[in-house]
């Protein structure tokens, strides 16, 4: 199915990322993972090219074609076009086709050492197309802003650009305070941004986590959230439960915002995707 078929019903739709083993481990653990994820009744799955530049489209798609397979999941490509020529883009688009693969996130990706030659220079660049090669195309946004864009209404014009280029719908990068989100929200109905947009959530599991997390997207740290890692930071199993329930009342407030979607960054941990969809789907 194609995933933007999954908005508009009289549940709000609630979906996962996963990613490919790194290096020498089995697929056979991807496996597992989806396998456990298709117990949920995932709205949609989607799967991770890779991060700093390291995509690897081969696993990627194999993963997808598993999920859709093996248990009839929809699932999600991710595809980064930094540092691609048309030549990669289309080699990358057969292989999709050739799996089967009906659903694309269009991303920009981190800028590859090396490679200096690239064809489409931003999402917006590629999502054509993916749209002319027969698939459903979503792309990314960010309520906080990019971290290359220090001007948030900026940042929306760029997002009602991706929507003109033919982006179906749009998942969020992570954050941990949902005023962002809501403000965003706003922003992208005035920029008559009419695609669905669902919201992405990361529980967090350790300090260092919410660290990295900080860093990599510039996600904001509310004073809630900085509570409850002081409290729970020396206590692994308390700061999992913590992480869980922070992450739980982001999505139900969410729901109760009217939102279009809810994703979860599952982290590749099933048991924790299975505790937080148990809570939060009365809400949804």
């Amino acid at each position: 199915m194609q995933i933007v078929n999954v908005f508009g019903g009289e549940r709000i739709p609630l979906s996962y990322e996963i990613f490919p083993p790194k290096g020498e481990l089995p697929m056979e653990e991807a496996r597992n993972v989806v396998a456990e994820l298709a117990k949920l009744d995932p709205a949609f799955v989607s799967v991770t090219y890779s991060a700093g530049g390291g995509g690897n489209n081969e696993r990627t798609s194999e993963i997808a074609q598993m999920g859709q397979d093996t248990f009839n999941l929809n699932m999600m490509a991710h595809l980064t076009c930094m540092g691609a020529t048309r030549e990669d883009i289309a080699a990358s688009i057969a292989l999709l086709k050739e799996r089967g693969v009906q659903n694309v996130l269009a991303l920009r990706g981190d800028p590859i050492p090396g490679k200096d030659v690239c064809d489409f220079k931003y999402a917006k660049d590629l999502i054509p197309t993916l749209r002319e090669a027969g698939f459903c195309v979503g792309a990314a946004a960010y309520p906080e802003g990019h971290a290359a864009c220090l001007d948030l209404d900026e940042d929306v014009r760029h997002l009602k650009e991706k929507q003109d280029a033919g982006a179906q719908f749009f998942v969020t990068q992570l954050f941990f305070d949902n005023r962002f989100a809501y403000k965003f929200l706003d922003k992208c109905r005035a920029a008559r941004i009419r695609v669905p947009i669902t919201f992405g959530i990361m529980p967090f599991m350790s300090k260092a986590q919410v660290s990295r997390m900080i860093f990599m997207c510039g996600a904001s740290l509310p004073s809630p959230l900085v509570k409850v890692l002081a409290r729970w930071e020396h206590d692994p199993d308390g700061l999992r439960k913590a992480g869980i329930e922070y992450a739980c009342q982001q999505l139900i407030g969410l729901a109760e915002h009217g939102v279009d979607g809810v994703h979860l960054y599952s982290m590749n941990k099933p048991d924790v995707a299975r505790e937080i969809a148990t809570a939060v789907r009365p809400y949804l």
